[in-house]
């Protein structure tokens, strides 16, 4: 009771400050655009964003090195403690400098969990904005159909080799019940917090700025489409129980049971019924936030998480948001060598939707029939990358359709159908189930990724592995890497090291006994890492290469 109480408190007095905040940020916008107006007089331009080109204009935006197209090599780097164990992001940075040449600085970042408990309950919102017009707008938009309880800067250093950056701030937030009503959009989020980095501004400006500077609120309730719900899924006659697969054709109706059945609740990413309702208003905010404003983007958008990226060498964004200073429980990290896309601060990886982050090495071939089908649910893809339609993949079929990682997996790189022909019965039913009802989300190409969101972080390649990935596990620690290199570097005393196969995804889970790789029905196929940290401990000293060579034939 004592703790139900003090937690009540805190959260008022959060709320409190909030409103206080909320008054600061309509008192700035009107002073802006006071200032904007006496500009206009005198006869003087309104003063662009830090970036010469829109956001929105991303044919624009130039490649600032003159790079040309090559061989794509994007680093990916993940590490987790299964305790729940928080750890600065120093390591990481570390990590993603030893992969320094798998980038060419056009883009690079990271995703931290754990780094916001004091605001744990709250959706934290990070927002990069181009221009003053677009952040009076949004800021006003946000108080207009959501609860602010803080706001600040995100903390910055200057370092070499980051050039202008845009203005990046991050919010707590809860949407209103009957207010934050639009339908649709496209988009992501932004967030704030005490375990972070104090910021010196801890205000913005939340009223509305003139007839030109203001965002028709109206206008995009109707411009954007309603995102479909589980029960209009159904409803629709393909869909999905909330147990797990529905039937979705008259082949597939007597198997898609066995989805529902194989189903581990525990590997569900969490959703709730009380959750759903605000989770689905915050991303139809983020969405109209991202389509409707100009010069305004959001970053991320989930709780007690935040992604930090830019234009860039990772290494390099590390150090300019200061996440050595940052502690969490869950990092992941990339490096970009963008070959089809531009070089802006919005195209770095990684790519969010709620808690759910992504972040990809490849090319994924099938990007318009995955868009095209996603869209049909109510996302709205304009980012001009494959790695938006993985992110967007994951929330629709993890939260939404409630599906368990394993048979995410099995839905983004699915066997071959001669290799489900091979399979015994119970398997055979399954795979033709989830291929008949999501022919659209495969994903064809070349790729590894690392999705990630508060419970768990998983590793998947491709299913012909034409992209690199590392597992390994230290005790409670589990690495995902493109290269084995940077994992020996942060920690040289490792208890198993192995290359996943194609399409059997690496699932770490928080609060979990075992680093498991997934198979079929939901099959362990990785031994216990505990045991083997045991057994490593317990063998006479200077038979370790020996042992991980042992270790690493047998995973192969």
């Amino acid at each position: 009771m004592k703790g139900s109480s003090r937690q009540a408190k805190l959260q008022t007095e959060q709320r409190a400050e909030g409103r206080e905040q909320r008054e600061e940020r309509r008192e700035q916008r009107e002073e802006r655009r006071e200032q904007r107006e006496e500009r206009r007089e005198k006869g003087g331009a309104a003063p662009r964003g830090r970036r010469q080109a829109s956001m929105r204009d991303l044919d624009a935006i130039n490649n600032p090195r003159g790079e040309t197209k090559i061989i794509d090599s994007c680093g990916l780097f993940g590490m987790m403690s299964l305790e729940g164990r928080t750890f600065s992001g120093a390591d990481v940075i570390r990590a993603m400098a030893n992969m320094h040449d798998r980038g060419n600085g056009l883009g690079g970042g990271f995703a931290a969990y754990g780094i916001y408990p004091d605001f744990a309950d709250y959706y934290a919102l990070h927002v990069m904005f181009d221009s003053e017009t677009g952040r009076d707008a949004t800021e006003a938009y946000i108080d207009e159909t959501c609860e602010v309880v803080r706001d600040e800067d995100i903390p910055t250093k200057p370092t070499a080799g980051i050039g202008p950056a845009p203005v990046l701030r991050r919010y707590f937030i809860i949407p209103r019940g009957g207010q934050c009503t639009l339908r649709g959009g496209q988009g992501e989020g932004r967030q704030a917090s005490r375990n972070a980095p104090s910021s010196a501004s801890a205000s913005a400006a939340a009223a509305a700025t003139s007839a030109a500077d203001r965002v028709d609120v109206a206008a995009a309730r109707d411009a954007t489409t309603s995102i479909p719900t589980t029960g209009d899924i159904t409803a629709a006659g393909f869909g999905v129980h909330r147990a797990g697969v529905a039937a979705g054709s008259a082949e597939a109706t007597a198997d898609a049971a066995d989805v529902a059945d194989a189903t581990d609740a525990a590997d569900v990413a969490g959703v709730t019924d009380a959750t759903e309702e605000a989770d689905e208003r915050i991303i139809r905010l983020v969405m109209t936030i991202n389509m409707q404003i100009p010069d305004a983007f959001v970053l991320s958008c989930g709780k007690n998480m935040g992604v930090f990226k830019g234009v860039g060498y990772p290494e390099d964004i590390g150090r300019f948001f200061r996440l050595d200073e940052y502690e969490g429980y869950l990092w992941t990290a990339h490096g970009r060598f963008p070959t089809n896309t531009q070089g802006w601060w919005g195209g770095a990886h990684p790519f969010s939707i709620l808690d759910w982050t992504v972040v990809h090495n490849g090319e994924i071939s099938s990007y318009g029939t995955n868009r095209a089908f996603l869209e049909t649910q109510g996302y709205c893809c304009s980012l001009h990358t494959d790695t938006e339609v993985i992110a967007y993949a994951v929330d629709l079929l993890a939260r939404r359709h409630r599906l368990p990682m394993w048979a995410v997996a099995k839905v983004l790189a699915p066997p071959f159908w001669s290799s489900i022909d091979r399979t015994d019965e119970a398997e055979r039913r399954l795979f033709t189930a989830l291929r008949i009802i999501y022919p659209d989300l495969l994903m064809n190409g070349p790729f590894t990724v690392i999705i990630a969101n508060r419970q768990m972080m998983v590793g998947l390649r491709d299913r012909v592995e034409l992209r690199p990935l590392v597992a390994a596990t230290s005790g409670d620690m589990l690495y995902l890497s493109s290269e084995e290199a940077p994992i020996r570097l942060i920690n040289p005393h490792l208890d198993r090291v192995w290359v996943p196969r194609g399409g059997e995804p690496v699932l770490g889970r928080v609060g979990a006994e075992d680093v498991v790789a997934w198979t079929g029905t939901g099959r362990a196929i990785q031994p216990e890492h505990r045991a083997m940290a045991a057994a490593r401990a317990a063998r006479p000293p200077g038979r370790d290469r020996q042992q991980l060579r042992e270790l690493r034939v047998g995973a192969g």
